[in-house]
């Protein structure tokens, strides 16, 4: 059995039609679906980018020993497993990060490509990006983009030479790992595509704020509207691209004989939970004047508080497996256990290392039982320590991470801080709009019991259990 896994960053899970999102057009998406198990209780686990790939190549809570870092030279990971033993593994990517900085994030793959450009584009593609260019420069350069054809965008290149490395290796026992970085920022696709949620669209391409649009000048409800309208627009065109590749794998006779695997690493903010943009929240260090604080995106500010919930944490998964009709599962799930499963639908053993669970089983039998609980978090600091959060820049964080622990109805938001904790029914509330802690201390205490359990389970630092290891309401 071949597997094909399709990973499309920052795709929130309620912006996709096959989970009942009934105005944004994603029919290619939603026709997988209708042909596999659709995973209906499935949550992020490393928070967000690199940790989260972390946790999809190693099968465990990395968030636990690692930080945005290079993969361990001592961990197993899921490309050298299947080379070893014989499995053509290729990975083709555009998400920026998997080389930078010696991340080696291409370990056991006989392909990587990557495609150049995400982050800042060039004017012309393959125009060197000189040393003299600032932020603002490159900012500038992004807004003015000209992109000729749609088929220039990031996500058009990677699926095209997905298609391209299958014309050559279809015959052949592989896995196929494909992450294109779209529908994340700068959310830059064709204008047609937005218009069909922005009819006057007029090709402004806004940046998120990482932080709340009402303390931010120049923000307007109508900016945030028009600003998701561009994120749907870039949905909606991963979706078309999605659907091209798709159906080059059904002509070429491969849904007989491959897996095929979509999911996200995280989704998004779009003025949720007191108006929140991003998916973290960046203060600008009190000590800067203005010109040394700069921007978000390159400033030296610090992390503040930044809490995760649903809309970030529960994540689209189908899984298409020949023969398995087509399903929903409703137990709890988590992204460590996509690794495991990877290698059971190709009949190999998991090595006891791995900390996730293969979901094949429930691809059968949607009656087995799911996780008793999941836990989301990022890369574990404590107040002070620097971290590298939603890019590959070193920033201090101002506040100690905390952790979402996740059960089939509670959900409890875990901060270190006394009376910032929060606890949610996520059956009667789902968009979290009314915290329980006052009302049902004991079950937030549950709750943190298991997370408390997960920290030893995971050997987590014993100066990161300690300030985590009371909840504080």
């Amino acid at each position: 059995m071949n597997v094909i896994w399709i990973i499309s960053d920052t795709f929130r899970r309620d912006y996709l039609g096959a989970y009942g999102n009934k105005t944004i057009y994603t029919p290619s998406l939603d026709a997988l679906a209708a042909k596999s198990v659709r995973f209906d209780n499935h949550y992020a686990s490393s928070f967000p980018t690199m940790p989260a790939r972390a946790d999809f190549l190693t099968g465990r809570w990395t968030m636990s020993f690692m930080k945005w870092s290079p993969l361990p030279k001592n961990e197993v990971v899921l490309g050298e497993l299947l080379a070893s033993k014989g499995i053509h593994t290729s990975a083709i990517v555009d998400t920026p990060f998997y080389l930078r900085n010696a991340m080696g994030y291409d370990r056991g793959f006989h392909t990587f490509t990557e495609v150049p450009g995400q982050v800042h584009h060039p004017v012309t593609p393959g125009e060197p990006l000189g040393p003299e260019m600032t932020h603002s420069s490159l900012q500038a350069r992004e807004m003015a983009m000209p992109w000729h054809f749609e088929s220039d965008c990031f996500a058009p290149q990677t699926f095209t030479k997905a298609m391209q490395w299958l014309k050559f290796h279809y015959k052949e026992d592989f896995f196929l790992y494909i992450d294109t970085w779209d529908p994340h920022e700068p959310w830059d696709a064709p204008n047609y595509y937005t218009e069909r949620y922005w009819p006057e669209y007029d090709g402004e391409i806004i940046f998120p704020i990482y932080g709340f649009w009402q303390d931010t000048p120049g923000y307007t409800e109508e900016k945030v509207k028009k600003m998701t309208a561009t994120y749907c627009g870039e949905v909606t065109m991963v979706d078309t691209w999605v659907g091209y590749f798709l159906r080059q794998v059904e002509n070429m006779g491969l849904m007989e004989n491959t897996a095929i695997i979509f999911t996200t690493d995280h989704g998004f903010y779009f003025g949720e939970h007191g108006g929140m943009i991003g998916k973290s929240v960046l203060a600008i260090d009190p000590s800067l004047s203005e010109d040394e604080a700069g921007d978000w995106a390159t400033s030296p500010g610090v992390w503040s508080r930044s809490p995760l919930y649903q809309e970030l944490l529960s994540i689209p998964l189908l899984i298409y497996i020949p023969d398995a009709p087509p399903a929903t599962y409703n137990g709890l799930t988590s992204a460590v256990d996509l690794m495991p499963t990877v290698l059971d639908i190709m009949g190999l053993e998991v090595p006891s290392t791995v900390e996730g669970k293969s979901l094949l089983p429930m691809v059968k039998d949607q009656t087995l039982p799911g996780r008793e609980y999941v836990v989301s978090a990022l890369p574990f600091v404590n107040a002070g320590e620097t971290v590298r959060s939603v890019d590959d820049v070193e920033r201090r964080s101002e506040w100690a991470s905390g952790a979402t622990i996740t059960t089939d109805e509670w959900e409890l938001i875990y901060d270190v801080e006394p009376g910032f904790s929060e606890l949610y029914n996520i059956k009667t509330d789902p968009k979290q709009e009314k915290n329980l802690i006052k009302e049902y201390p004991e079950v937030a205490r549950e709750l943190h019991s298991l997370f408390f359990k997960f920290m030893k389970d995971t050997k987590m630092a014993e100066y990161l259990v300690k300030p985590r290891s009371t909840l504080r309401l």
